[in-house]
């Protein structure tokens, strides 16, 4: 969303030394992004984490004029532009303590609805590695309609990922290390090009930032953080698809691995997660959806009715937040659920937690709230 806030919201991702981290804390000190800009060095000096050479790198660094830049190449090419506190910024994101301040998309498709699931592996994938990723990827699409793939579009189990995802029909996220002005690796352009149909491409970094190998690195959080399960199809002993991995285990999110030979250099990584309790087995999208705990839409056709008279002893209070779940079948947040019944968050906590004991209501990855059908 474009508003006068964008440019200083910009700005101040591009001043040296102040990290995603510290410019909330700085946002948050001082009560707006643009008083980042307007205020005396001595008051942004004693700032905790500032100090003088910081606020003296805020002053003199001349960024709004390259933030004004970004504007005109967000306006161009309809980048969607989203500030952490945005409502569109994705709350699974949002949630993990080194989220970017700014993110950039591209494409369409909803950051907060439906099931995400990060799939990542090896550049040299092998031929039992892509077919997992295309079985895995087909068998989703029936069990978990809903579900969008998510990648770093790189060579391998990335570029398989979002290719079978394309081919079911399925919503799929490339995550990139780069600028939304160019596509790397260039032979994946076609690909990046239909994904905005059904998809999108998303990145932290401005227009005219290179494929750089840390971009790369920090990208990989970014993959683990938007997703409820992060699943390794292959991987060697070291690699980003492991790195990816652990950050997931980091934000506490669900890691799932195929496991592969001993002897087999592309499954080392892979069986080292499983062995040291990183990643949990899995052979099928069955055993990811039985550990997600999720519904297997397959099944759910043939039995989707609700028990009536377990909702019997329901209070007028959990009534409001049955109707509002059922309203939202995807699930929604506690925050969520206290706008929508206009209830305090202390309150629907207190209230989703004894019905949960009920049995009218499940807690599912991301802390989302759904009705138990």
């Amino acid at each position: 969303m474009i508003t006068e806030n964008l440019r200083y919201r910009i700005a101040i991702t591009l001043i040296k030394g102040i990290g995603n981290n510290l410019a909330k804390n700085l946002i948050a000190y001082l009560g707006s992004e643009q008083a980042v800009f307007s205020e005396k060095e001595q008051t942004l000096a004693k700032i905790p984490g500032i100090g003088s050479v910081l606020s003296h790198e805020i002053v003199s660094q001349d960024v709004l004029k390259r933030a004004d830049d970004e504007i005109e190449f967000i306006l161009k090419n309809k980048i969607e532009p989203l500030y952490y506190t945005d409502r569109d910024y994705p709350f699974r994101l949002k949630e993990c303590n080194d989220s970017p301040i700014m993110i950039y998309t591209r494409g369409n498709c909803n950051l907060n609805a439906g099931k995400f699931i990060a799939i990542v592996g090896t550049r040299n994938a092998t031929e039992t590695g892509r077919e997992n990723c295309r079985k895995l990827i087909a068998d989703l699409s029936v069990m978990q309609p809903n579900a969008v793939i998510v990648s770093g579009l790189a060579y391998g189990v990335d570029i398989c990922a979002h290719k079978v995802a394309l081919d079911y029909g399925m919503p799929t996220i490339g995550v990139v290390g780069h600028g939304l002005d160019r596509i790397y690796p260039a032979i994946h352009r076609p690909i990046a090009a239909k994904m905005l149909a059904n998809g999108l491409l998303l990145t932290e970094y401005l227009s005219c930032t290179n494929p750089d190998r840390p971009n790369f690195l920090q990208r990989n959080r970014i993959i683990a953080g938007l997703c409820d399960a992060t699943v390794v199809i292959e991987s060697a002993s070291k690699g980003g698809a492991l790195v990816t991995a652990e950050q997931a285990n980091d934000y506490n999110r669900d890691v799932f691995a195929f496991p592969g030979r001993v002897n087999d250099e592309w499954s080392a990584g892979c069986n080292s997660l499983i062995k040291s309790n990183k990643a949990a087995l899995i052979e099928s999208a069955e055993d990811l959806v039985k550990f997600m705990s999720w519904e297997n839409a397959a099944l759910a056709k043939t039995n989707n009715f609700v028990q009536t008279s377990l909702f019997v002893d329901l209070t007028d209070e959990e009534q409001l937040v049955v109707t509002a779940l059922r309203a939202n079948p995807e699930g929604l947040q506690l925050n969520e659920l206290a706008l929508k019944t206009e209830n305090p968050v202390s309150k629907i906590s207190s209230l989703l937690l004894e019905m949960e004991f009920k049995g009218v209501v499940k807690c599912l990855p991301g802390n989302l709230y759904r009705v138990v059908k």
